[in-house]
């Protein structure tokens, strides 16, 4: 693979990964004109982020076996075009419970790139380059959180909400072209994979019997989790609690997204001298005592607005530490099975993100604790995980590189 070819994979699969971002990010400025544009409040505005990670959640246990059966690219194209007609819809609801409705197949549609950007990964790079392109799929993604929210700051302010979402259908639009004409294949069909419904719960059976598929999923899934508490409360803490406008705040989340886009370049570093578990149980020791910190402050008052954004900028510092290691370590053991085991993994992260966006809403209490507080119990939740599998998981992974067990 030519350095050309390794950089257009990259920023196609980076592209990919960054439709949900976008998605989640993008309209978060817009939520006070949401909320009075379609009479309702905020909290159930909210709802309609919820329903979005629910749909992601969902819809990946979907595309997993489709991929697996049918290749990598139709289901994507079938994927990124019901996303784009979703887009629409939620441009025009005219209700929450539209709104809701349309992002919930918006995530359907959308989550069709979560899924065979993973994959593709495991098909197109040796296992052991693997953490290092999740790195850098994890600095694009990173990298999201600083235009989106801007970007949708300043189209709420000039046309409307509306708008935020014929945005994004465009730019689904854009990466569909790029994907048609510049993606390798990677994994090409297989017939003899079965979409019987026995077959493909046999298939996510055999992953989930896994331990080091089932130990870094749930570590790397929680601790992951905790982004979604403060992208789904921060839009309240900072507009409503500290009276900020759309467009400080677009700059305000741009600021913290900076904290997710050195820790990946901080891990490519780290790579050369640790272990992918070793270097998670660094992250996981580091957002914990932070996230302490974090929820002691803001239940006794230490923070303004400021201090709280160095607070929350140094917690999503550890973000990127854990992410792409576990990513890589979780889908190690699989080739011929990497879409399920991709699919799994990713319902999982967003189910986990599902609930954790929702426990912010119904915690809300006109505070930031409902916020900080449902953070740092991911992390500290993801390194008792890690604590008490890593060993299980170990033992698994040296007896696969010493060729003891069979690449499923």
């Amino acid at each position: 693979m030519t350095r050309k070819q390794y950089f257009i994979i990259i920023l196609i699969l980076g592209s990919l990964s960054t439709i949900s971002p976008f998605s989640i990010d993008m309209y978060l400025p817009g939520f006070p004109a949401i909320a009075q544009d379609l009479g309702t409040t905020i909290s159930q505005v909210q709802l309609s982020l919820t329903a979005y990670l629910i749909g992601i959640s969902a819809g990946q246990l979907l595309y997993g076996p489709l991929l697996d059966r049918f290749g990598r690219k139709y289901p994507l194209y079938a994927g990124l075009g019901v996303y784009i007609a979703a887009s629409i819809g939620c441009a025009f609801a005219n209700s929450a419970d539209t709104l809701i409705a349309m992002r919930f197949l918006q995530a359907i549609g959308g989550c069709a790139g979560m899924v065979a950007g993973q994959a593709l990964v495991r098909d197109l790079f040796p296992t052991s380059e693997t953490a290092k392109v999740f790195s850098w799929l994890i600095l694009v993604i990173a990298v999201s959180p600083m235009i989106a929210p801007t970007v949708g700051g300043y189209v709420t302010a000039a046309f409307g909400w509306h708008a935020v979402f014929l945005v994004l259908a465009a730019i689904t639009f854009l990466i569909l072209v790029g994907i048609f004409f510049a993606l390798p294949e990677g994994k090409q069909a297989d017939p003899t994979m079965s979409l019987r419904p026995k077959a493909v719960l046999g298939n996510f059976g055999a992953v989930l019997r896994n331990p080091q598929f089932l130990v870094y999923t749930l570590v790397g899934g929680i601790a992951s989790a905790a982004p979604f508490g403060y992208i789904s409360g921060s839009p309240d803490v900072f507009m409503n609690i500290y009276k900020v406008s759309e467009q400080e705040y677009g700059w305000i989340f741009a600021a913290l997204s900076v904290a997710m886009i050195g820790s990946p370049q901080f891990n490519h570093l780290l790579l050369r001298k640790l272990r992918s578990e070793q270097i998670i149980k660094m992250g996981l020791v580091y957002q914990t005592l932070v996230g302490a910190l974090m929820v002691v402050g803001v239940y006794a008052g230490w923070y303004g607005k400021m201090g709280l954004i160095v607070v929350l900028f140094l917690f999503l510092l550890g973000q990127g530490l854990t992410a792409p290691n576990a990513s890589a370590l979780s889908l190690g053991p699989f080739s011929k099975l990497a879409g399920s085991a991709a699919a799994l993994g990713g319902s999982f992260r967003m189910g986990i993100g599902a609930v954790v966006s929702g426990a912010v809403s119904l915690l809300h209490n006109g505070t930031a604790l409902p916020m900080v507080g449902v953070m740092t119990s991911c992390t500290v939740l993801g390194i008792l995980i890690y604590f008490l599998g890593q060993r299980s998981a170990h033992n698994y992974r040296q007896a696969e590189l010493a060729g003891a067990v069979p690449e499923l």
